[in-house]
């Protein structure tokens, strides 16, 4: 088997599982500047009206922006499993850099003719921690989370521009 396989996890999204890394890696291209983007991701208030998967607002977003600050999100339907972790690396408007469920994310911006590409990795700490994450739908439910990132931004973009 390759050490990496590419698909597409939704329309948008270009997915690709790297087995060498362990890692989910999904890209999007947004027609938004990076800072946009980065606020999105690091704004309590921003991310409230995207993070979920189901398109809801979230119950609870509490943010702590600095290297070993918290993170916690609640979404409204599964109250019982909040999406907690900590931020390891902070830096505007390139990346963002945390540990939540057993994993290391990171969010990493490029511009690009004028468009930001965002790759976000899903590090996990074994090939068998990968295996579950896909299990449980961990790769579709972060590329719906992203679907709600580009229709979030491009309703920012429509209210701003």
């Amino acid at each position: 088997m390759p050490a990496q396989s590419q698909s597409k996890a939704r329309a948008g999204t270009e997915f690709e599982i790297d087995r060498g890394t362990h890692t989910i890696r999904l890209t999007r291209v947004f027609d938004a500047s990076r800072a946009q983007i980065f606020d999105a991701w690091t704004k309590p208030e921003q991310v409230t009206c995207w993070w979920d998967a189901a398109g809801d607002p979230l119950a609870v977003c509490e943010i702590d922006l600095r290297a070993d600050g918290a993170f916690r999100f609640v979404t409204k339907s599964r109250p019982e499993m909040p999406f907690a972790g900590t931020y390891r690396e902070i830096a505007p408007p390139d990346r963002l850099v945390f540990e939540a469920l057993g994993a290391t994310g990171r969010v990493i911006l490029r511009d690009v003719a004028g468009k930001t590409h965002m790759t976000v990795e899903i590090e996990c700490r074994s090939g068998e921690q990968l295996d579950q994450y896909l299990k449980m739908g961990v790769d579709v439910g972060t590329s719906q989370t992203l679907d709600n990132l580009v229709a979030y931004a491009r309703s920012r973009k429509a209210v701003v521009g």
